[in-house]
């Protein structure tokens, strides 16, 4: 068979990759941590956290699951929060000890969210106190075993932290009030793993990576079991793609969508992880004046996003007017890329918008 789509391929991508080239995505993550170690991994607020200050605390998250709540490795966890610096610690500790990570969007309601947990038989949650009042209602119905709870200022610097959680509960008043007894706060967990030790768990690529449930669009979401090799391989095809365009180590990526989704988790978190990028975590897009702030903050080299989200910026001035001298990639998925959005962002920012398509 002629595969006459190879004529379309740019120079330097090959016809193949290898999807063994990592044994799991464990091998992936402690190699970007080891060639990268100084260089800044995520960013969110005023934190920024190094790929070394990740292994760190993504060991400690490991250990406590495997010391302390001793889940077995195979098991479920699932992670209910947008985008923090949460989320790649608790992702990253769970998929080195072997647990299945199922991710659950935290703006479920009640009974989507007792769908998800009861039918991916999640042992243990990490939820943002924002949405814990959900969780509590579904708690006598699901598997459950054991909570942990985060706010959002948990990962910034004194006085920082305090600032932000006290806001978002007494000023914004975004935290509805909840009773889940016998819960870990996020930060505790970090201290406590941190005084036991790791245990270096044998992954292979076989084994389930994640849960990842489908947006349902033809009945019930379903959970579809990605393999670490899965998700391996998806991350060597995308990252064939852009190494001719990057710098390892040296790119900034700025993270909108969230991570809980399907494209975020594979083009902006592993994908860019591969490549030693820094992830600019936002953990509330739709307010953009907040947005086009952080996006003025950062030279960023590439952006993903929704046609909406590409809109939206686009019909405010304070972004047009920016400088996009350092941005090289622009991808458009989850929907379809109007024509009409993709000519004003080339002809703005000077870089194409490319539409990407795949599936969960």
């Amino acid at each position: 068979m002629e595969k006459i789509w190879l004529k379309n391929y740019q120079a330097g991508v090959p016809p193949v990759i290898d999807p063994d080239k990592y044994s799991s995505i464990k091998d992936l993550f402690e190699e970007s941590c080891r060639n990268f170690s100084d260089r800044p991994a995520f960013v969110n607020m005023t934190r920024t956290m190094t790929f070394k200050e990740l292994e760190e605390k993504s060991r400690a998250f490991s250990s406590y699951l495997q010391n302390v709540i001793k889940l077995k490795k195979g098991e479920r966890i699932a992670l209910m929060m947008p985008n923090l610096l949460q989320y790649p610690i608790a992702l990253f500790g769970a998929l080195r000890a072997g647990y299945i990570v199922v991710n659950v969007n935290p703006l479920y309601t009640p009974r989507e969210l007792q769908h998800q947990l009861k039918d991916s038989g999640s042992k243990a949650i990490v939820v943002l106190a924002n949405f814990a009042n959900t969780l509590e209602k579904v708690l006598s119905a699901v598997d459950i075993q054991h909570v942990i709870v985060t706010e959002v200022g948990d990962m910034l610097h004194f006085p920082n932290a305090w600032i932000v959680n006290w806001v978002v509960k007494y000023v914004k008043k975004l935290i509805p009030e909840w009773n889940i007894k016998n819960h870990q706060k996020f930060t505790d967990v970090l201290r406590i793993g941190k005084k036991y030790e790791f245990k270096d768990e044998h992954i292979q690529g076989e084994d389930i990576a994640f849960l990842q449930y489908t947006g349902g669009t033809t009945g019930i979401p379903k959970g579809a079991m990605l393999t670490h090799r899965n998700m391996v391989a998806n991350v060597e095809q995308a990252f064939c793609w852009i190494k001719s365009s990057i710098i390892p180590g040296r790119e900034i990526i700025i993270t909108a969508l969230p991570l809980y989704h399907i494209f975020s988790l594979m083009a902006n978190c592993l994908t860019f992880l591969r490549a030693g990028a820094l992830n600019v975590l936002v953990t509330n897009p739709r307010e953009i004046e907040g947005f086009i702030k952080i996006l003025r903050r950062y030279p960023f080299s590439a952006i993903t996003g929704v046609n909406t989200l590409f809109n939206a910026l686009l019909n405010q001035s304070r972004f047009s007017n920016m400088s996009f001298k350092s941005l090289k990639i622009t991808l458009g998925g989850g929907m379809s890329v109007h024509h009409s959005v993709a000519e004003r962002w080339k002809k703005t920012t000077g870089v194409p918008l490319l539409e990407a398509y795949g599936l969960t």
